[in-house]
């Protein structure tokens, strides 16, 4: 916007636009401005002190406003950059982008790298803050230094690149680093006019200069944890009350709402009075700040108590779901009108949106399905639980009240119990048999581990423990260790092979793809040189005579480990000692070689290694049938890659190349078909001539195929053009840019995988996924496509595994049908079931199919349940906060639910606190068996699942205890109680739900003995 001739406000006066008097104003005067507009114009009216209203006009010159820079593009900075960037960058001219776009007075991007040639000196935070202390955290000098290195051997890299191209591209020439960063002699300097604290962990000898803070690790609340029936905020409370005695107490939270909900939890154990506090200064008694701090301390004078100290965790965690990979809906799968979902009790219905309904002069949110005929149901979002997406886009609706559901879902569940039944019997079986017992010799487990040349993450270390555990328990393991792409699954692999070799036995390892199982030779090949064990590849890159000598060697013992494609499975191969069988990638073997491997797999161990399991491998490995290790700590410095989705653009890839090839990395471009090689080939040639590319398919000669490999590998081609042959595995640190060419062709895990091939170093790792330009894409391959592009955090792998189940469904465990039965009661609903069937099956609690848990109490207490859309606007947002909700049973889970709304949302409206205390009832009713809950001013209905009370010695004596307040009518229980207020109500309901639990949960420990 701009004002056409004078600008208003300035001084003691107010200028009033074109051709007005300047009013003069008086001392501390108000000036009182209102603001209407249009598209084009906005009128201030300006009410004067002693004067008449006046307004003015201001024209509208654009949509909005430019956006801010650090460089102003006039006539000093643009003269300076033209003088000091030809002396550092050689001549800038037509060809050189940067130079020209600032001459001209364009913006250029990425400009901003050389703001030091823009301006005569850039300011540092020093320059701002001329007589602060400095603070130096423990490790920050050897970071800074890493840093400083890492950036000033980018630049040499950069200097060299430049001096070998035969022509200039000025995208690439680099700014001097101390242009922009403080190296060592300007750090140095910037420091010696400050006052310099450092920190460290380890205590100092005594000396000048060196102060001891004498703190200690405060107190950890992990007993109380432990035991349910111990108040953990009591012991908090009696911990505060104790170490006020010694000084100031604070209580740091990791944010606002965290602090907020445990200021609450504190009151209602009785500690008023705690104090919130912005600044150390204000420090006294008992204080709660946001401090973000691990672990607490007590020194003299001060107690600090972290939430992490109470908790174990933040308050205000990421979600955890109720089962790793189940689908319900979340706030990353919301739900649009018009999609089926399952109830537990109706059946198949089509969701029609969410509404407020009143009920005893209450509103209450409510989703609403349509059933067959136009019948309505609205089930209260406190019982969203039951409600789950049918997973397919068309399916026939049932009948509201019909009995065709229950009759489909009782047929169905004594299906799932003969399938649960012969998966346990198939598990049982592998625990009865013997396998031999690998142990390695622990000097030489020591010795192995210490060459791994990077350090283990916690994941990773734990997957190891459990497959070193699996082997030496004498039964046949079968473990499936799920890890995303670069998180470190080979080594685990590998240290699997050391100890069946160590204890003399050999070791198969099999790859789907030939450069993949070359690959694997490579790095075990490297990894157990210096050792006595004898590794040899098989595979159709080895001659026909190496193959015969590896052969050979499998049967007479002399060959420990073997790696190759299913050439290994083929019935010429004779294994002498066989003791374990590593699979990388399951999902890509045929049936023919799957059932191959079954046979093999029946008296020797088994390690699966999977970065997207297949849906049938991942339930099996969810339902408890095969033993799962879940990989999902990224390696240190290891970054997330950047996925981008579009439409195929010369442009943007040619620059993507060069990027890649200036960095001093390479670069894949990946086809689905052979015949795309061509055009994909061409369009290099023409629009990247600067990089040099090598072409790779599966239907290359053997030799050929193998010579090309190397050669990428050895880093003699800047761009690897290939097929899907590249999916699996290959592991080339260098290569950090993936361009798919027609994504929409590929699978989901096909393209999780491929993308996978990129982003195994330091370095930021970027992916684009083209499509063809003006060519409408199915819906599924919109999703595909749509999910991977989301799916940019690390380790998202199991995750996509999961999404996976929902788009495909898994078919049946056992493999003999496919999905034609799950289809009949939705893929969440029938996993729900199967998992709940195996679980009840295992501990011996499943003898009839009567009652499958899934029921869920219903509370009426006469107030407000639900998040105003006045609070969250979103409707998608609001349903997946309510399905998360619905989910949450502790104290704890639901007051962390509460501290995010609050950091995300803003303070909580009355009827959000009401809603998460009724969904507190809720929990307490389920395990109290209460099936429904009406409450009034003058007490409390109850009515009891299947009519039923599991303790009924206990039901009398809480009947006796009410003191006549309580009679049962029928299959009802009311107490009389006289409640006036909402908060009464609530109070009290939750009380009595919580004496019943107590009386269940007395028959639960009487019946273990």
């Amino acid at each position: 916007m701009r004002i056409p001739t004078s600008d208003a406000g300035t001084g003691s006066h107010i200028a009033l636009g074109a051709g007005r008097a300047t009013v003069p104003l008086a001392a501390g005067a108000q000036v009182t401005c209102t603001f209407t507009s249009t598209q084009t114009t906005l009128t201030v009216a300006v009410d004067l002190p002693n004067a008449e209203p006046q307004d003015f006009t201001v024209e509208v010159c654009g949509p909005g406003a430019a956006p801010c820079t650090e460089v102003t593009l006039d006539e000093p900075p643009i003269t300076r950059l033209r003088q000091i960037y030809r002396v550092e960058a050689g001549a800038g001219g037509a060809e050189d982008p940067l130079y020209e776009a600032v001459s001209a007075g364009r913006k250029h991007a990425g400009m901003e790298h050389w703001l030091g040639f823009f301006h005569d000196r850039l300011d540092t935070i020093f320059d701002y803050v001329p007589t602060a202390s400095v603070m130096i955290d423990d490790q920050i000098e050897a970071q800074r230094i890493s840093r400083w290195e890492g950036i000033a051997d980018q630049y040499d890299t950069r200097r060299e690149a430049m001096g070998r191209r035969d022509r200039v591209d000025t995208v690439y020439k680099p700014a001097p680093p101390a242009l922009l960063y403080l190296d060592e002699a300007a750090w140095t300097a910037a420091l010696a006019a400050h006052r310099v604290l450092r920190f460290q962990v380890l205590a100092a000898p005594p000396g000048p200069g060196v102060l001891n803070a004498g703190a200690r690790i405060g107190r950890n609340f992990a007993p109380e944890r432990q035991q349910e029936e111990i108040s953990l905020f009591g012991a908090l409370k009696t911990h505060a009350e104790a170490r006020l005695h010694h000084g100031d107490v604070v209580i740091a939270s990791w944010s606002e709402g965290a602090r907020e909900r445990l200021k609450g939890l504190l009151e209602d154990e009785g500690l008023i009075g705690a104090k919130l506090i912005r600044d150390a200064r204000e420090v006294s008694g008992l204080c709660l700040a946001v401090w973000t701090l691990d672990h607490g301390f007590e020194a003299e004078g001060l107690t600090v108590i972290s939430e992490q100290d109470v908790l174990g965790d933040r308050l205000v965690t990421r979600p955890k779901r109720k089962r790793r990979a189940d689908n319900f809906l979340t706030e990353a799968q919301s739900l649009t009108p018009g999609d089926l979902v399952v109830h537990v009790d109706h059946g198949v219905g089509r969701y029609k949106g969410l509404e407020t309904v009143q009920v005893t002069g209450a509103p209450i949110d409510c989703v609403l399905i349509e059933y067959a005929g136009g019948d309505r149901l609205y089930l209260p979002v406190t019982n969203i639980e039951l409600l789950s997406r049918y997973g397919h886009e068309d399916g026939i609706l049932d009948k509201l009240g019909g009995g065709a559901w229950q009759a489909k879902k009782a047929k169905l569940k004594e299906r799932i119990r003969l399938i649960a039944d012969r998966l346990m019997r198939i598990a049982a079986e592998r625990q009865l048999r013997h396998a031999p017992v690998l142990e390695a010799a622990h000097h030489e487990w020591e010795s192995f581990a210490a060459r791994f040349p990077y350090t283990e993450t916690d994941d990773q270390l734990s997957a190891i423990h459990d497959v070193v555990e699996g082997l030496a328990s004498g039964r046949p393991m079968d473990r499936l260790v799920v890890g995303d792409v670069g998180f470190g699954k080979t080594e685990v692999a590998m240290r699997a092979a050391f100890v069946a070799a160590a204890a003399g036995m050999q070791v198969a390892v099999i790859a789907p793809t030939t450069l993949l199982a070359r690959q694997h030779y490579k790095t075990f090949a490297e990894r157990f040189r210096g050792t006595a064990m004898t590794v040899r590849p098989l595979s159709r890159f080895v001659s026909a005579k190496d193959a015969s000598a590896t052969r050979a060697g499998l049967a007479d013992g002399t060959v420990d480990i073997v790696i190759g494609t299913h050439a290994v499975l083929a019935k010429t191969v004779h294994f002498k000692n066989l003791g374990l069988l590593v699979i990388d990638e399951e999902q890509h073997f045929g049936v023919n070689h799957k059932e191959r491997l079954k046979e093999m797999r029946s008296e020797i161990h088994v390690l699966t290694l999977t970065a997207t399991p297949i849906p049938r491998t991942l339930q099996l490995s969810l339902t408890g049938v095969r033993d799962l290790s879940v990989i999902g700590t990224p390696p240190v410095d290891r970054l997330a890659i950047r996925t981008y989705v579009s439409e195929f653009d010369a442009v943007t890839l040619r620059e993507a190349l060069l990027r890649e090839r200036y960095r001093g990395g390479q670069s894949f471009f990946v086809v689905p078909r052979i015949t795309d090689l061509p055009e994909v080939e061409e369009f290099l040639r023409e629009h990247v001539p600067e990089v040099s590319f090598v072409v790779a398919h599966g239907q290359m000669a053997a030799g050929e195929l193998d010579e090309r490999m190397n050669a990428f590998y050895d880093g003699k081609y800047d761009v690897l053009l290939a097929t899907t042959i590249v999916e699996s595995g290959l592991d080339i640190p260098t290569a950090n840019t993936m361009i798919v060419h027609r994504a929409d062709m590929f699978g989901l895990s096909q393209l999780y995988q491929i993308r996978g091939r990129v982003g195994r170093s330091k370095m930021r790792a970027y992916c684009y996924l083209t499509t063809k330009p003006r060519l409408p894409l199915t819906p599924q391959a919109t999703k595909r496509l749509r999910l991977l592009g989301s799916l940019d955090n690390l380790g998202a792998g199991f995750n996509l595994a999961s999404q996976d189940l929902d788009l495909r469904g898994a078919g049946n465990l056992l493999g003999e049908e496919q999905s034609g039965h799950i289809k009949e009661v939705g893929y969440e609903l029938y996993q729900s079931m199967l998992e709940d069937t195996i679980a009840r099956l295992k501990s011996g609690e499943l003898t009839t199919t009567e009652d499958d848990g899934e029921w869920s109490p219903q509370i009426n207490l006469g107030v407000p349940v639900m998040i105003p859309e006045s609070f969250i606007p979103d409707l998608d947002v609001r349903l997946g906060l309510y399905r998360r909700l619905a989910g949450l049973t502790t104290k704890v889970e639901l007051e962390g639910f509460a501290a995010e709304l609050i950091d995300r949302f803003g303070e909580l409206p009355r009827e959000v606190n009401t809603l998460l205390l009724v969904v507190r009832i809720k929990a307490m009713a389920k395990r109290a068996e209460i099936a429904k809950l009406d409450a009034g001013p003058k007490g409390v209905t109850l009515v009891f699942h299947n009519d039923k009370f599991p303790n009924p010695a206990g039901l009398v004596e809480f009947l006796q205890g009410q003191q006549g307040q309580a009679k049962i009518n029928g299959n009802k229980l009311f107490v009389a109680r006289d409640w006036h207020t909402d908060a009464e109500r609530i109070k009290g309901s939750f009380q009595i739900a919580k004496d019943l639990a107590a009386k269940v949960i007395e028959a639960q420990k009487a019946k273990k003995g």
